[in-house]
């Protein structure tokens, strides 16, 4: 038996028997996921050992009461965040109790007072909250960045004194909130304006009143999904569908609901087929923006809904970021909003040019000095520095990995739910040849967006570098079709994936659909043209090769690949050879 001084951390799952009744394994599987991805990594940093778990709850003890604390907010705070697109009835969220005091540890397992109260301040805190003793608050008020409520003296269960307990206030997650003063953007923080978008109730013009239930369907599914885009605001079901069954004007509705873009359509049914149409309409200019129609057999009328919200909402996002990508082109604003410098900051990270780099670089630390919580632009600016790293455009690669990783830890940290985050992890992971690594942050991307054409074509990648060509050119080519404004850079890695597939003829043709190549390029081509027999064409990619990079030579140009098969490494290295390189 031992008595020791310690920080104790008592949590405790808010409605667990009911979550577990309507839904036990997906509830276990969720709460799974956040224990290994979020909760007991937060403990471990913050040097807390878990002592007992319960089914819902656990028992941390800390040596440190301002990293018993500084733990709970982080937890508490991106529980939130992962929790801001999960339907209410669904949640899983927390009460946290915090005290300082003796305790008794006997065979792994810990008693006393100072365990008690843990439990029993826990449940005074409020869905989401955390509470915590006065021998706590004493140690960490003015010292962690959080501000706390003084609820007076409780009286606990089967504890014999009233106990002084305190809230930490809502909102406050660890971080500064604000950038110093003196800092690039202090006090001229302006919030996000994402671009913002409403899905109107789909017209039933079938004059078959069971259609209405399809119609509406429809309309959620697309609503749900767009909702998965982190950069756009989207307006809830509940205020778009005030407008069903009316005819109004589309500018007042864009105005009374505050979205600039509007999508409307109409589903109607025709014996066993059914024709829905569709377009995008920018409310500011009165211009339609796109429009489609989508004609289906009526075989299963649920599998038909799925196929038709899964392509419009694959198409929506690329649609609205060409359109907003021609209006900065346009207007070239003076004071661009953060949004709109992201924005401007991911077209030069595109065009995948080290000029276009270091302004893209630029324009995203605009964004954070607007917003320096920002979740999305430190998600960019993380990828953005990533790109320097990987092509080598920096003189400490150290020291800018670890910026790089910085950037995403702040992001996660504000948004856990940001697909890009686990693109990018992803994208270092492949860097680093972690394919093991690089497939879990993938399928996690996946997850959070299934229809994000970024992380659908680094699924493309991946599968390329793993040598399973088939599926590389797959991946690539739905990648393709989610945005139809694609970068460039696509096209370079289908010509890469038919390269890995020895589909010579296949990877040039891909490769001649970009207007510029850089150095790995002209690799590539000169290789594919090498195994093809056409000497001259890939003497002359050789020799472009050498101009672009006067210190490339072989084994500096095969470093840089990342092939997880020695052979297909082989198979690229003899064509570069045979081309003369």
């Amino acid at each position: 038996m031992e008595h020791r001084l310690a920080a104790i951390v008592a949590a405790d799952m808010v409605g667990y028997s009911r979550l577990m009744e309507a839904d036990e394994r997906g509830t276990l599987a969720r709460l799974r996921t956040h224990r290994i991805e979020l909760i007991d990594p937060v403990i471990d940093r913050n040097h807390g050992r878990i002592i007992k778990t319960t089914g819902d709850g656990l028992l941390v003890e800390f040596h440190s009461v301002a990293d018993a604390v500084r733990a709970s907010i982080e937890i508490q705070d991106r529980m939130r965040r992962r929790n801001s697109d999960v339907p209410a009835d669904r949640r899983i969220e927390f009460r946290v109790g915090i005290n300082l005091g003796d305790i008794i540890f006997e065979d792994g397992d810990i008693y006393g007072d100072g365990v008690n109260i843990a439990s029993r301040v826990e449940q005074l805190a409020e869905v989401g909250g955390i509470c915590l003793t006065a021998a706590v608050h004493n140690q960490v008020d003015g010292r962690l960045e959080a501000t706390f409520e003084d609820l007076g003296e409780k009286p606990l269960k089967n504890i014999t004194r009233p106990v002084r307990v305190y809230r930490v206030l809502p909102g406050v997650d660890g971080h500064a909130n604000a950038p110093p003063q003196g800092s690039p953007g202090a006090g001229q923080r302006s919030a996000v304006v994402k671009p913002s978008i409403a899905v109107l109730p789909f017209a039933n013009m079938s004059g078959d009143p069971e259609q209405e239930y399809f119609a509406d369907g429809l309309t959620e599914d697309i609503l749900t999904e767009l909702s998965r885009r982190r950069e756009l605001f989207v307006i809830s079901r509940t205020s778009s569908f005030v407008y069903k069954g009316q005819a109004a004007n589309m500018r007042e509705v864009a105005q009374k609901l505050g979205a600039r873009y509007l999508v409307e359509g109409s589903v109607r049914k025709a014996a066993d087929r059914l024709r829905i149409t569709v377009q995008l309409i920018d409310t500011a200019t009165d211009v339609h923006i796109w429009a489609e129609r989508y004609d289906r057999k009526l075989d299963d009328i649920f599998a038909v809904q799925d196929e038709i919200a899964s392509a419009i909402v694959a198409t929506l996002p690329g649609r609205l970021e060409a359109a907003q990508q021609d209006q900065l082109a346009r207007t070239k604003p003076a004071n661009m909003a953060a949004y709109e410098c992201v924005l401007a900051a991911k077209v030069l990270h595109h065009k995948s040019a080290r000029e276009d780099n270091v302004e893209a670089q630029k324009m995203i630390d605009r964004a954070l000095a607007l917003d320096p919580d920002y979740a999305h632009a430190h998600a960019w600016r993380g990828c953005i520095l990533g790109q320097a790293w990987g092509y080598g455009w920096v003189k400490d690669k150290d020291a800018v990995f670890n910026e790089v990783m910085f950037e995403l830890d702040r992001a996660i940290a504000l948004d856990d739910n940001d697909a890009d985050v686990h693109r990018i992890l992803a994208a270092i992971a492949i860097v680093r040849n972690d394919m093991t690594r690089a497939r879990y942050h993938q399928d996690r991307a996946l997850a959070l967006n299934p229809n994000y054409d970024l992380v659908v074509v680094q699924m493309g990648e991946l599968f390329t570098w793993l040598g399973q060509s088939a599926e590389g050119v797959d991946w690539i080519h739905r990648a393709m079709k989610l945005n139809p404004h694609h970068p460039s850079r696509f096209w370079g890695h289908l010509g890469r994936a038919h390269f890995v597939g020895r589909q010579y003829a296949k990877a040039i043709e891909a490769f001649m659909h970009m207007a510029t190549f850089d150095a790995q390029q002209h690799g590539f081509l000169a290789a594919s043209y090498a195994w093809l027999g056409d000497t001259t064409a890939s003497a002359a990619h050789v020799a472009r090769m050498r101009e672009l990079d006067l210190e490339l030579d072989l084994e500096k140009f095969l470093a840089t690949m990342h092939y997880a098969r020695a052979e297909d490494l082989q198979h690229l290295k003899e064509g570069l050879q045979k081309a003369g390189f």
